[in-house]
């Protein structure tokens, strides 16, 4: 016979500080569960979070209403940025990923239609797809773009001109007494040592992105509608793309650019920051720029084909070669050829799922690119692959090639890179 276990004292109905709905943080906690994520300084996981799932969201719940939910130090974890140097996130626990999901809920519906129609980074029916597709148009159309680069854009927000700028589009007192205490959490690093933080928002937390749409958007996309009312850009984040008729009023705008973050205490990278001319077969001007990366894609005059078959030098998009090369890295790291135990099909299963993935993004502009600078290494990898696995095709690499076509002539749908380049 087991021992039953005690019942739970039943929880006290006490007047709350604040109204908050125990289904957004229900609907809060679905969202951080799709997105995963690492544990925070308390190293709970999901799994563990779950274990006691119904009344973890009740503390959370009860604290928030309460007033007295206080947030943990943010775990600050150090990554590698492609140009060199490391970018700091910032990853906070589980519990607090639901509580800056609950108030985003909240804000969130407030400011978007305020935002202008160009920012596209991190709001509902947008994509950095987009982004991109409007500066391919555009750059088609005007000659010249200026390429903002914000130096430590998250570190550096100024934390009372953000609340101005939040406090325009909510009264909820417990929405600004919470952000203010998230924009204060130090950061822990992996020694343990705290640090203090008088300003920025870090990268990696669940309001952050919201919080910085918001300080953007009166920082920059509503002055530019109002003081540049003819001039064009795309912003995904803190990612800018300017679109300017002539040299002369892209050296005017970066100018009073520069100005006007400045006054916002923000600082555009010296180095970074450039103005491009969108050379192409067209326009016979010279200037030491002529390409800039957005969002992962190089700009620059590449040899394009119309919907009538004739070759022309146009200003596209296509795979940037830092990311063509993080790509090539991640198929090398695969080490498909050492697989040897598993078959084709499911070498095929296994890296599918991520090729797709590169093959939907990096291939929606200038798909043969992608392909060649990056996904035809598969190939050599599964030649490797048949080398090693079948002893008659081992020192004879033709034939071993020869192998792989009359698989892609078989299955020409195995491999989903194949859809775009077959074998070669």
């Amino acid at each position: 016979m087991t021992r039953e276990e005690p019942a739970r004292e039943p929880r006290p109905k006490a007047q709350k500080s604040f109204d908050i709905s125990k289904w957004a943080v229900k609907a809060a906690y679905k969202k951080v569960k799709a997105n995963a994520g690492a544990a925070g300084v308390d190293e709970v996981s999901l799994q563990r979070f779950d274990e006691d799932l119904k009344d973890n969201l009740y503390k959370i719940w009860n604290r928030m209403s309460s007033g007295t939910y206080f947030p943990p130090p943010v775990l600050a974890v150090e990554i590698p940025k492609k140009q060199g140097g490391v970018r700091t996130l910032g990853v906070p626990t589980v519990s607090d990923r639901i509580a800056q999901s609950v108030v985003a809920m909240y804000l969130e519906p407030e400011v978007e239609p305020i935002f202008h129609p160009d920012s596209y980074g991190y709001r509902p029916g947008r994509s950095a797809l987009d982004a991109v597709a409007s500066c391919r148009k555009r750059c088609q159309k005007i000659d010249w773009v200026i390429d903002l680069d914000i130096r430590a854009f998250f570190d550096s927000i100024d934390h009372d001109l953000l609340m101005r700028a939040v406090a325009k589009h909510t009264d909820l007192a417990w929405v600004l007494l919470y952000i203010r205490r998230w924009l204060k959490a130090p950061l822990q690093k992996e020694d343990g040592t705290l640090v203090e933080r008088d300003r920025g928002t870090p990268q990696g937390s669940a309001i952050s992105p919201l919080l910085a749409n918001i300080f953007l958007h009166y920082v920059f996309d509503k002055w530019m509608a109002e003081q540049y009312p003819e001039i064009c850009f795309e912003r995904y984040a803190d990612d800018v793309v300017v679109h300017c008729v002539n040299k002369g009023q892209a050296k005017r705008t970066l100018a009073a650019i520069s100005e006007r973050f400045a006054r916002c205490h923000l600082e555009l990278h010296p180095d970074k920051t450039r103005i491009v001319y969108c050379k192409d077969e067209t326009r016979k001007g010279h200037h030491d720029q002529v390409s800039f990366d957005f969002l992962g894609f190089t700009f620059r005059r590449r040899g394009c084909r119309n919907a009538e078959g004739k070759v022309f030098d146009g200003f596209v998009p296509a795979v940037s070669d830092s990311a063509a090369k993080a790509i090539r890295q991640q198929i090398r790291c695969g080490r498909l050829h050492w697989r040897t135990d598993q078959s084709l099909v499911e070498l095929a299963s296994r890296i599918n799922p991520i090729v797709r993935g590169w093959i939907n993004y990096y291939g929606r502009f200038y798909r043969s690119w992608l392909y060649n600078r990056s996904l035809r290494r598969i190939n050599a990898y599964l030649v490797r692959w048949a080398q090693w696995k079948y002893k008659r095709l081992r020192h004879h690499a033709r034939r071993a090639w020869a192998w792989l076509n009359a698989v892609h002539d078989r299955s020409p749908s195995l491999f989903a890179h194949w859809a775009i380049g077959g074998v070669c």
